[in-house]
Formats: structure tokens, sequence, C-alpha cells
């Protein structure tokens, strides 16, 4: 096989990984191959028609990481935007994700002139800033501090958005945090873009403030589960946390949050405000339930034969369960 055909191969080995969401072996990939080879194939694949190609070369930039991919990528980035359309869009967003992955001062930098530009158009996507939020907390540093501060008050949003809740995190200790979603004046939507952006991340240090957001959600159950709005919203946010790593976070949770868990999934399971809401409770039961829920589960499963399968799973492993 000659080199060519390696290079092909592997391109088209990689491509498919990435399509599947097989992160793990996408890595595994340009591991093998190592750095010097991989990155002039990624750095040409960002330069094909392809968007998608183009996604896929991101992400293995920023496996890659370094000052190098770093400053690949924002120039990169600089091209997408300049598009303005669907496709560059899409790969804006890989290339946000990727600078997020990649440790240290020149990605940062990288994040912030993007999240500059997004706020000086007055206007900006929310998955925009949700993007450029997320990847700043991946490579979050004090140092960020006046600069979300300042991009929250150039767009003057009067509603919370996910740089408030960034901004929140960057400024809180863990014990200050588990005070302030204990507080009950602190408004739902706020506490809801604090969870949207733990969803990227969870430090081992934040673990220990879930209870706090758990007990901010039981008194909304009543509401989430007829109405949408604020306290659907936020029990969505919170579920999708917990069900983030839910092997890893589930366990490490008190007997009484699981306890509660359990009990607010039963009556959110038949939620008319919010499918989503219903589909993570059923979920949540599969991994907090006991035997007797399967019976709920079965009595509310949607009539959709794809949806109607996550509640008939969690049944049939809560009926196996001893």
């Amino acid at each position: 096989m000659t080199q060519k055909d390696d290079v092909t191969q592997w391109r088209s080995e990689f491509l498919d990984a990435f399509d599947e969401g097989d992160e793990t072996r996408a890595r595994a990939l340009v591991s093998h191959l190592g750095a010097r080879k991989a990155r002039p194939l990624l750095e040409a694949m960002l330069e094909d028609p392809d968007a998608f190609v183009r996604q896929a070369a991101a992400f293995g930039l920023g496996e890659l990481g370094g000052a190098a991919s770093a400053r690949r990528l924002e120039h990169q980035l600089a091209l997408e935007e300049a598009r303005g359309d669907h496709d560059g869009a899409a790969v804006v967003e890989a290339l946000t994700q990727a600078l997020g992955r990649i440790k240290g001062t020149s990605a940062r930098e990288s994040l912030i002139r993007r999240l500059q530009r997004l706020s000086a158009t007055g206007g900006p996507e929310p998955a925009d800033l949700n993007d450029v939020a997320c990847a700043l907390w991946r490579n979050r540093h004090p140092e960020l501090i006046p600069i979300v501060r300042q991009a929250v008050e150039t767009l003057g949003r009067p509603s919370p958005t996910v740089l408030h809740g960034l901004l929140v995190l960057l400024e809180t200790s863990p014990e200050e945090l588990r005070a302030w979603a204990s507080d009950d004046s602190i408004p739902l939507e706020l506490k809801g873009e604090v969870l949207t952006v733990l969803t990227e991340e969870i430090p081992e240090t934040l673990v220990s403030t879930l209870p706090a957001f758990i007990s901010s959600a039981w008194p909304q159950v009543e509401t989430a589960a007829k109405h949408k709005g604020a306290a659907s919203g936020y029990c969505v946010a919170l579920f999708s946390l917990l069900l983030l790593s839910p092997e890893r976070l589930l366990p490490m949770l008190p007997e009484a949050d699981r306890s509660r868990l359990r009990d607010m999934a039963r009556k959110l399971v038949a939620a008319t405000s919010s499918l989503k809401c219903a589909l993570q409770t059923a979920v949540l039961l599969r991994h907090l339930g006991q035997p007797e829920d399967a019976a709920l589960l079965e009595a509310h499963r949607p009539a959709d034969p794809g949806l109607a399968k996550v509640f008939d799973d969690a049944a049939l492993a809560l009926r196996g369960r001893p």
C-alpha cells in the first residue's frame, strides 16, 4: 500500500468515526497517526468544500491541541464567520468547541476575541453565545471575569443568558455556589443558565453543589409538570446535567437527594409541559427507580414508537432489578 493509500484510508476511517459520533475512536486515530503526520492532513481538510469534513478537521486539531492548532482554528473561524451561511455556522460551532478543548492562553484568547465579536453585533444567536460560553468554561481562568462581565453589559439582555451563568461560576467558590443555588430569591432562569454551563463540564469540586440545585427544583415540580416555562426549563437543565454522566454523578449524591430525584421523576414522567422532561425522567427512573416504578413508566409511555422505547427499556431494566 502506498503512502497516498495510507492517507486516504486514515482520512476515511477518521471521517467515519466522526460521522458515527465515536469520539473515542476518532481521538485514537489522531493519536496513533501522531501530530507530525496528522496536523498537515487535518489542516488540509479545513480547506475542503464539504462542511462536514471541515467540522471533523476542527475536532482533530482540537485533540492535537497546542498554540499552532489554536492559531489555525482561529484563522478558520474568521473564514467561516465570513461565509454567513448554514454550512459556515455548523463549522463555527465545531471550531469553537475545538478551541474549548485546547488548554492555554492561545486558545482562550481566540475564544475571547470570538466573544467580543459576538457582543459587538448586539444581537448574537443564543446558540452562538452558548457555544462560546461553554468553551470558555472549559478554558476557565480568573482573567475571564472582567471580559465576560463586559460582554454581559454590552449585550444588555433583560433576562439571564448563558453568559450570566458563566459569570456566576467564574466569580463564585463552591461554598458560595451552594448557598447561591439554595437562595429562593435567585431567578430560576439564572440558575438554569448556570446548569447549562456545568453540563459542558462539571469539575469534582462542584459536584457537592448539586444537592442545592436539586432542592431548588423540588418546589417547582407541580408547576413543571403542567406548564411550560421557567420551572420546566429549570428541571430540564438539571436533568440534562445529571444525565450527562449518570454513572459518575448519581452515586456521588447523598441518598436523600437520590430519593428526592426519584420522587421528582415519578411526578414528572407524565409531564404534559415538556416531552423532553418526561423522557429525561424515564431515564432517571431507570437509574434511580424501584421495580414498582415500571408500571408507572408503562402507563405513561408515549405513542411514538421511538420515544416509547425509552420508557420500555427503563421499565424492563427496573423489572429485572432485585
